[in-house]
């Protein structure tokens, strides 16, 4: 197999591997604008919450981030439930833009506290297990990547069996289609409005505990990756939950592509010339609808 083919092979696994991360990243988000029509600019700061959980449990503890994924969603549930609560509840029926303007402040606030908690400095970890890089012929892969893949795939078929199949989760779905006709059958609103960007916010934390191995730690980054979500939520359709994981294959598949072949910042110009081309002649994304 010649150089060429090999680097291309490379730059599809390493691409596919970090598109896991972006899609389960994306499913959180348009989980809750598909129900509650809120565009969340907190969700990268959820995101960032979920490493930093992980990473104090594995400086305290010893405990690898892959065992710490459940309290990650733990936490950032209980803090998306209460966020949803005690204040998104009481403007989401006001202007759109003041829940935007609410979550935008909170991220800052969120990003502003942990960096007077925590300093503003990288911080990395290096666990023995589940760690290094193995070989399939001439193609690496990297082991924490692969992990991270898998667990986000296995998750986001859990979360859509979930959808699917429990009384809770058909009761989101409903919201989601018919909101008044929800509340008219006796499904209580506010219930699952705060059940649903509870799971939203945990599970980017799981993202977040997925990629702390291999990613480094800090204030700002949710901000690395808040903005490809919103990305891959809008190239896969607004509300489409499946729409979301094959847009963030694809911009995982770009930006390594293109990261290959031309280093620096051409990363970020591919995702955004897709994205532009995706609001110019594909506005509703791959699964969207005409109420996308």
């Amino acid at each position: 197999m010649s150089d060429f083919f090999i680097i291309l092979i490379q730059a599809i696994v390493s691409g596919l591997l970090m598109g896991g991360i972006y899609a389960l990243a994306a499913v959180g988000l348009t989980l809750i604008f598909g129900v509650m029509k809120i565009i969340n600019f907190a969700h990268g700061s959820f995101m960032m919450l979920g490493m930093y959980t992980s990473y104090w449990l594995f400086v305290w503890f010893g405990l690898h981030p892959y065992y710490s994924l459940v309290i990650s969603f733990i936490v950032l549930f209980i803090l998306g439930g209460l966020i949803q609560r005690f204040l998104i509840s009481r403007i989401e029926h006001t202007e759109a833009q003041n829940v935007l303007l609410l979550t935008l402040g909170l991220s800052l606030a969120l990003d502003n506290l942990v960096a007077f908690l925590w300093t503003a400095d990288y911080r990395t970890i290096k666990p023995t297990t589940f760690s290094g890089t193995a070989f399939i012929g001439e193609i690496m892969v990297s082991v924490p990547k692969l992990m991270a893949f898998v667990l986000s795939l296995l998750l986001t078929v859990g979360l859509y069996l979930f959808l699917k199949k429990t009384d809770t989760g058909k009761s989101i779905r409903a919201i989601a289609d018919d909101i008044e006709g929800s509340h008219s059958v006796g499904i209580n609103i506010r219930r699952i409005s705060l059940i649903c960007f509870g799971i939203g916010s945990g599970v980017i934390g799981v993202a977040g505990s997925m990629i702390t191995p291999f990613f480094p730690v800090s204030p700002s980054v949710g901000s690395v990756f808040v903005m490809t979500a919103f990305i891959v939520v809008v190239l896969g359709g607004l509300g489409s939950f499946w729409g979301a994981l094959l847009g963030g294959l694809v911009i995982g598949l770009a930006e390594s592509i293109e990261a290959t072949y031309h280093p620096g910042a051409m990363q970020q110009f591919v995702t955004y010339i897709i994205f532009i081309l995706t609001l110019l002649f594909r506005p509703t994304g791959f699964f969207g609808g005409k109420s996308a």
